[in-house]
């Protein structure tokens, strides 16, 4: 020993190895995965949904526009009773194949109060594709499928801007 001291040495700490990380790190990568897999799930069933409502706008617009072109009260009333069939199939299929009481019920919806469609407007939609001739207010019917189809394919806005 020296008179100063004994001779001190620096600290040497091991090398931390990179690999495998804390589980801190293993909880963050699988909230992040998590997260990943949310957000394209969200992304993949909104372009569903705005496909679903660009092709019943469309349908919509043709159906317009044919009537408006050849006047056919019952091809209209067909034509919307098929569209709104098969727009209840996305959602409920079992209520298309059975009796027309639960069909009825299915296009009044859950709040009687809020429902597009009057009682004759039902009614039309149920029989008139049947009935050689049928005489109604085609605007108001166009108008109520739209805010029907607006209601069951999600957003309140996305129907408006058709004929």
């Amino acid at each position: 020993m020296s008179a100063a001291g004994p001779q001190l040495r620096d600290i040497h700490l091991p090398p931390v190895p990179w690999w495998p990380p804390a589980s801190g790190w293993w909880v963050l990568a699988g909230l992040l995965a998590l997260a990943c897999a949310l957000g394209i799930a969200a992304w993949w069933r909104g372009r569903r949904g705005r496909a679903l409502r660009q092709a019943a706008r469309q349908e919509l617009t043709v159906l317009a526009a044919r009537h408006a072109q050849d006047h056919d009260d019952v091809a209209l009333a067909a034509g919307l009773s098929h569209l709104l069939r098969r727009i209840a199939l996305l959602s409920n299929p079992g209520v298309v194949a059975h009796d027309d009481a639960r069909w009825r019920q299915f296009l009044r919806g859950v709040d009687r109060a809020r429902t597009p469609f009057s009682e004759e407007q039902i009614e039309l939609l149920t029989t008139a594709p049947y009935r050689p001739r049928a005489s109604y207010d085609s605007a108001a019917l166009l108008a109520a499928t739209r805010r029907w189809c607006e209601d069951a394919l999600g957003r309140r806005a996305t129907l408006r801007g058709s004929p």
